[in-house]
Order: structure tokens, then sequence, then C-alpha cells
């Protein structure tokens, strides 16, 4: 007979859209289409549909994005937060509604907010350990703002490696910078106005990693003879530069698998536990050890 129903009209009675929100810093990022991949899988089979939208890393446009979603209805919202944002109270109205956010990557530092992330103090101190193992005495390590909570985390987890092998923690090796990959050539400028020349290098991204190794090369210097180098991630392009990149493995896909199914396992009542107290859901990561770093072979 040619009948078609109304989805709309069957959404508004049983007060569910089986929409999901998702809003990330930057869609052209391979860590976040991994994850975004994870989450589709994930909800493509429990019958919901996703609703992304990117923050471009500026607070304000997170700001917009969330009340957008709140106002389609999504009935859940996962986040990772933009590098600038601000506090959870443009999340107040979802918050005060029940409908569950889940915190992925970057999280809120929040007592009711639920996060899902790696132990990115372990991988970072995984990282330098490794290169001191191969000798560095002297690593500079670059990394994104540390008032985000994966970068903070991740200079601790430096620091601490650096204690434990006697040496002392020096704030002129710390590149604090957005990281990109034209970032590279400003990075390898500011080691080659270094008094002293480091011998590692340790970058929480493997496109500016790669890009690092590219400059470092045009100034005749030495992967890893005379500059070690560590990226973070495990993203494609650290497989396919010369030599290939020693990285973090980032398991993004999972990450998004795990941060979807927990969500719809809430919104379904699958979960006995409430998205209302503090949760962190912690997944392994792994350090692959490559060409890009071995000083001793």
């Amino acid at each position: 007979m040619g009948y078609q129903s109304n989805i709309f009209a069957s959404n508004l009675r049983s007060k569910k859209t089986k929409n999901i929100g998702v809003l990330v810093p930057r869609l052209n990022s391979n860590f976040q289409s991994s994850v975004i991949a994870g989450m589709e899988k994930v909800a493509n089979n429990a019958g919901f549909n996703l609703i992304i939208s990117q923050s471009l890393e500026n607070f304000e446009k997170e700001c917009s994005n969330v009340e957008s979603l709140f106002k389609s209805r999504v009935d859940g919202l996962l986040v990772s937060m933009a590098k600038n944002s601000n506090g959870t109270k443009h999340f107040d109205r979802f918050f005060n509604k029940g409908i569950p956010v889940i915190f992925f990557d970057r999280v809120a530092d929040c007592d009711i907010c639920t996060g899902v992330v790696i132990d990115n103090f372990n991988a970072s101190y995984q990282a330098t350990n490794h290169l001191l193992e191969q000798g560095c005495k002297r690593i500079v390590h670059v990394l994104g703002n540390t008032e985000i909570n994966i970068y903070a985390e991740r200079l601790k987890g430096y620091k601490n490696a650096l204690t434990e092998h006697n040496i002392s923690y020096d704030q002129t090796l710390i590149i604090i910078m957005d990281l990109g990959e034209d970032a590279g050539e400003f990075i390898v400028d500011q080691i080659l106005g270094m008094e002293t020349l480091p011998d590692g290098l340790f970058v929480s991204n493997d496109a500016c990693a790669a890009s690092c190794i590219k400059h470092l090369k045009l100034h005749n210097i030495r992967v890893p003879e005379d500059i070690a180098v560590v990226g973070f991630n495990n993203d494609p392009i650290s497989r396919l530069v010369e030599p290939n990149i020693t990285t973090v493995n980032y398991p993004g896909y999972e990450m998004g698998e795990i941060a979807m199914r927990n969500l719809i396992n809430h919104l379904e009542g699958k979960d006995e536990n409430t998205l209302s107290t503090t949760k962190k859901i912690t997944l392994r990561s792994e350090l692959l050890v490559r060409a890009s770093s071995l000083k001793n072979n």
C-alpha cells in the first residue's frame, strides 16, 4: 500500500530518538577517525545513529555544538574536549535532564563524569624509559597544552622516568605547542638553538614526530644515531616514514567501542552502575619499538 512509518511521531511517543551525539576536537585526525569507527560499529549493531560534530579545538564552538546536540534531543553524548575547554558547565543541561554523557581521551575534571582513557602516565613513562635505556641523557619532550589531562599525565610520566634514572628535570627541554605536521620545522629550529644538542626526542603525536624526522634529516642529523625519536598514537604514518617510528599504540577503535557500549548499556538499562557517579575506564596501551629509537641494536 506504500505505507511509511513516521519516525518523528514514533520518537515523540517513545521519547527516544535513537540518535547519539559525538563531539570531537577535529575530524581530520587518524586517532579520532579510528574512535568514531569503533563507535559506529557498536551503535549500528544496536540500532542507533550518530550525529557527529567537531569543536575545531575552540571552546566557544564546543559550547555551541553541545547546545545544538541538546536541542536535537540526542539520547546520549560522547565527548572529547577541546584543548581550551573551560569546565563542564555547558553540559549542565544534559546532567540536569539525566541524559548520559561519557567523555573519552580528553576527559573532564568532574565529580559526576565518566571517562574512557588510557594510562597516559604509564605510556609516557615507558616511552621515556625506553629512550633512557638506549643511552639518551637529554630528551626533548614535545606535547600539547598541559592544562589538558592527557598531556599533564604524560609530562608526569616523563618526569618520573627521569627521576628513576637520576637525571634532573630540565624545563628548557620541554616544548609545548600545537601538534601538527607543520610543527616539525619549528621544533627542529628550537632543538638546533639549544646550547647542547639533545640525544632523544619524545613527541606526543606521530605526524609531528614524522615531520621532525624529516627536518632533522635536512640538517644532516641522523635518526636514531644522533637523536632517537619516539612518537605517540601508532598512526599509519609511523610505519611509512624511514626509519619507522617507535610509538605508543593508542587503541582508538577499542576506545570508541567501549565508550559507545557503556553508553548504550546505560540507555537500555543493562548497566547496573549509574553514570552519575565517578567512574573511569582505563585501557591498556603498548610501546611499539621500531628503528627510530634503537641506538643500541
